[in-house]
């Protein structure tokens, strides 16, 4: 048909993994608008139970208790359900942020819900870098806190990419886009610490 197609209908699902990891635009194109990837839901809320865990075991009372006979107690503990909270209003915030920015930015491109709610997708189907937490959590070392910013900044490029594959937009929009939901989210979180809350 003489029209340009996409070259990853062809790929191993192996090989478009790879390079959604690499955070190449063709990859981010191909799961967003040509397979049917309905796991956006689940994965945020894995992501979100890993970031709520992660957090709930730097508290220092989730880990003066270290008897396994008291797993049940851990497993009913207020804290990971309030962490849960935090992680869930703080994502929240980010995405906000995003979206105003874009809106604000290039209104014609978020006309309807649909628009929406794509890009909802792409941030959410994006995030998968989170799921790291979980190796960084259990592998502790001496640069686990290093693991998780470089964690935190591949989630970040991973979001620029799916705003630019679904907006069609150049680099800089997303990283400005980014940069205020950051803010927002950062805004949150000192929220939470006025209030006196643990994050």
């Amino acid at each position: 048909c003489q029209k340009p197609v996409d070259k990853y209908i062809e790929y191993d699902p192996v090989i478009i993994l790879i390079n959604a990891i690499l955070c190449k635009a063709q990859a981010y194109r191909h799961i967003l608008f040509n397979t049917k990837i309905n796991i956006h839901g689940k994965l945020c809320i894995f992501c979100l139970l890993c970031e709520a865990y992660l957090r709930w075991l730097q508290l220092q009372d989730s880990s003066q208790n270290t008897d396994p006979d008291d797993l049940i107690r851990y497993a009913k503990e207020w804290d990971f359900y309030r962490m849960f909270g935090i992680a869930s209003l703080e994502q929240t915030s980010f995405l906000f942020g995003i979206f105003i920015t874009l809106w604000w930015m290039r209104p014609e491109m978020l006309k309807t819900k649909s628009d929406f709610i794509l890009l909802l997708k792409a941030l959410l189907l994006s995030s998968y870098g989170k799921l790291l937490l979980i190796p960084a959590v259990i592998w502790e070392h001496d640069y686990t806190p290093l693991c998780l910013a470089f964690i935190k900044v591949f989630v970040l490029i991973s979001n620029s990419q799916a705003i630019r594959v679904t907006l069609n937009l150049n680099r800089m929009l997303p990283w400005l886009a980014i940069f205020f939901g950051l803010i927002l989210e950062n805004g949150v979180v000192c929220l939470f610490q006025k209030m006196g809350w643990d994050i």
